[in-house]
């Protein structure tokens, strides 16, 4: 059921290519219209069913604590793991790893929107029986997201983290299904990263990609943001 997924939110980065739109805002929290980004991504989960959200905090993670703080939203419990120093994508999963409930649990970054089908999403993971599950899309030019290569069966042969050259194929979109069995298959160092130290060393244990169809958009750069806005004003998720 997936009211009973806890969801993960990644939060911590500075987003350094949006502060002239962001300022000391966590662009996690970057408005579209009268709502912040974090806002949009939740609601968009809460309607396939999801109730628990844990946020990975750090830079100016009291910005994003005061805002929940003072706005309450029924039927949603928002937890909050918060960074004392930077621990890389990957540190920052497993610092929540106590305040994690569920066998299986969402991980998804702050920053990037998938308009996706999450109850076949699960149910694709159920049938892989799948300890880490990705969210992957079809893109033209893959040069700023990890580009990914399945195989058949949809087990994930190859990942590479923004290496490759400009070309068409299926990139991860920020968005994984993990099970509990992950945080003993993660590296022993304190930092580190989902995409470069993680998800590569782990192929062939598991790890199955989700081909999805619906709009994507990684909102961490002014175009994408315009981009971005175009999309929620005309969906009216920023009114």
């Amino acid at each position: 059921m997936i009211k009973d997924i806890d969801c993960f939110i990644l939060c911590g980065g500075y987003g350094k290519r949006l502060k002239k739109i962001t300022g000391r805002i966590p662009k996690p929290m970057v408005c579209f219209g009268k709502r912040p980004f974090l806002d949009i991504l939740i609601d968009h989960l809460h309607k396939f069913g999801c109730k628990r959200f844990i946020l990975g905090t750090g830079y100016n993670a009291d910005f994003i604590k005061k805002y929940y703080n003072l706005n309450k939203y029924p039927g949603r419990e928002i937890i909050f793991s918060t960074e004392n120093k930077p621990l890389g994508t990957g540190g920052a999963v497993r610092k929540a790893k106590k305040l994690i409930l569920s066998k299986h649990f969402l991980v998804i970054n702050g920053d990037t929107f998938s308009d996706f089908n999450l109850k076949n999403f699960v149910k694709f993971s159920k049938q892989k029986k799948a300890k880490v599950l990705m969210l992957l899309r079809k893109e033209n030019n893959n040069k700023d997201y990890g580009f990914v290569v399945t195989n058949p069966k949809s087990e994930i042969e190859s990942y590479s983290e923004k290496k490759s050259p400009k070309s068409e194929g299926f990139i991860n979109s920020g968005v994984y299904l993990f099970s509990r069995e992950v945080f003993s298959m993660m590296p022993k160092k304190s930092v580190f990263s989902l995409e470069y130290d993680f998800f590569p060393k782990i192929i062939g244990n598991g790890v199955y990609g989700y081909k999805g169809k619906g709009f994507f958009i990684d909102i961490g750069t002014p175009e994408r943001y315009l981009v971005a806005k175009k999309y929620f004003l005309k969906r009216r998720d920023i009114n």
